[in-house]
């Protein structure tokens, strides 16, 4: 790829994302649900306004627009003349995987056939080769083949059909209706599970084997390996994944610069303007953090503007060592816990969640949340929606899990995460220690970790929110989680 670009690659270090964790619309739109129209806005307004480098197009979930190159040259021409998609600023496709989303699957196809038609337009614009798009991004990778199938189609299919002959003819689909470009793609794969984050580094050493690369990027989850494993779980196998993708990078002499998928909210990764420097130190290792829309929309416009210039200009810290032996039995261990009480707090989540607002138009992915077969099984709505349910009724998601840590798997998190406290500081302003729904082994345990002062004004709320949803009571429940969300800056 450096060949073809004929110029060394920049490497964004903020990404700005549509998930929809925000209280507050933005300003450009007079939706309360952004559409695809409004996104194009967004995309403009985050390079523009915020300073982010890069935005990703999601593509799956919802209806999906393959002109945004076509929309943000034609509509904001004289901002992107001095500004090059694809080599200054840039646009990465989030795809769907075809193994997991079966009825989305042909979008994959779509949405790759569409990066050759955007090079054309870029190619009008600008006058070069430079391609404005030539990243995607699949989710839930499992697979060396779930990548390089990707990365497989593009070339043999997408710009290896301009060879093909029409009807036994001289003439070739180039021939006809031209060339096709850029000559190949990078495909990041995105890691969201135990398995799959602890078997980043095997699945891209075998994708390395065959390919010429330059560099390599990788997405780790941050949400639902906290949904599934717990927040302990969750930074501990993002520090994993760091640490071997760091001991991958000196084996194999390919640069490889991760990405943390991180939210506003602390069961998230607690990513906001005034947290950014220990985020950036928790997880050293780390080149790219996702900027989410509450960082985006629930913030002051300065401070978020002040936070996403110093992430794209600080120094990048090498990967922590860490201990994965201990590490993973302690993850085990505590999911177990973690797992166990938030399937008692399943059917209340569930009831909750039908309150929350929805801020995209997207079709929103519900999963089974699976436990071992003994415990059965729960279904959960996705960690946005989790996180807005549990924090409305003033239960922290941070919280659970911590009762069944030993002292010395404490001493353990507590080397190993640094800012746990931190965490669970800003996580218990929201706790409602009144709530009936609060497991009491958590409560009893939770002042050793951390002084308790929630916020009046939110555990008065969320004391509300549980009485009313319990009584179905439901006039006034969106409001107050609404309410309750801007008190936090976050809706989930």
């Amino acid at each position: 790829m450096k060949e073809q670009y004929g110029i060394p690659p920049k490497i964004p270090r903020t990404m700005s994302t549509q998930h929809p964790d925000n209280v507050h619309t933005p300003f450009f739109t007079e939706n309360i649900e952004l559409t695809g129209e409004d996104e194009v806005k967004e995309a403009y307004y985050v390079y523009s306004h915020l300073g982010c480098t890069e935005q990703m197009w999601d593509c799956e979930g919802k209806e999906v627009d393959n002109y945004v190159v076509k929309k943000l040259l034609s509509r904001y021409g004289d901002y992107f003349k001095d500004r090059h998609l694809g080599c200054d600023l840039f646009l990465t496709l989030r795809v769907p995987n075809p193994e997991i989303e079966r009825t989305e699957a042909k979008i994959l196809l779509e949405t790759l056939g569409s990066i050759p038609r955007s090079y054309d337009v870029a190619h009008h614009f600008y006058g070069d080769t430079l391609a404005p798009i030539f990243e995607v991004i699949l989710p839930m990778t499992t697979s060396f083949a779930s990548i390089d199938n990707i990365y497989q189609y593009y070339c043999d299919f997408v710009i290896g059909q301009q060879h093909k002959r029409l009807g036994g003819r001289d003439l070739t689909i180039a021939d006809w209706i031209g060339s096709f470009h850029p000559d190949k793609i990078r495909v990041i794969p995105l890691f969201e599970d135990k398995d799959g984050i602890l078997g980043a580094d095997t699945i891209l050493r075998r994708y390395f084997q065959d390919k010429e690369l330059d560099y390599q990027r990788v997405f780790f989850a941050r949400s639902d390996p906290a949904v599934n494993y717990g927040q302990i779980g969750a930074v501990l196998l993002n520090k994993i994944g760091l640490w071997r993708l760091h001991l991958l990078s000196e084996e194999s002499g390919i640069p490889i610069y991760p990405i943390i998928g991180a939210g506003t909210a602390p069961f998230r990764g607690n990513l906001r303007p005034d947290t950014v420097r220990r985020v950036a130190d928790e997880y050293a290792g780390a080149y790219t953090f996702t900027i989410q829309s509450a960082f985006k929309y629930d913030a002051h416009l300065d401070e978020a503007v002040s936070a996403i210039r110093y992430l794209e200009e600080r120094e990048i810290a090498p990967a922590r060592d860490i201990d994965d032996t201990i590490a993973v039995s302690l993850i085990e261990r505590y999911a177990a816990g973690y797992q166990k009480q938030i399937q008692g707090l399943a059917p209340l989540i569930n009831r909750v969640a039908s309150y929350i607002p929805s801020r995209r138009k997207r079709k929103l992915h519900v999963g089974l949340f699976g436990y071992s077969r003994n415990m059965g099984a729960v279904s959960l709505p996705r960690a946005i929606t989790v996180t807005a349910a549990l924090y409305s009724i003033g239960i922290p998601p941070e919280i659970l899990g911590l009762n069944v840590l030993t002292e010395k798997d404490r001493d353990f998190v507590m080397d190993n995460y640094r800012y746990i406290t931190d965490d669970l500081a800003d996580a218990c302003r929201f706790l409602n220690p009144d709530s009936t729904y609060l497991p009491a082994d958590v409560k009893k345990i939770l002042p050793d970790w951390v002084d308790l002062d929630p916020h009046p004004e939110h555990m008065a709320l969320s004391g509300q929110i549980e009485k009313a949803v319990t009584a179905c009571q439901i006039d006034s429940v969106q409001d107050m989680i609404i309410r309750a969300g801007a008190i936090r800056k976050f809706l989930g």
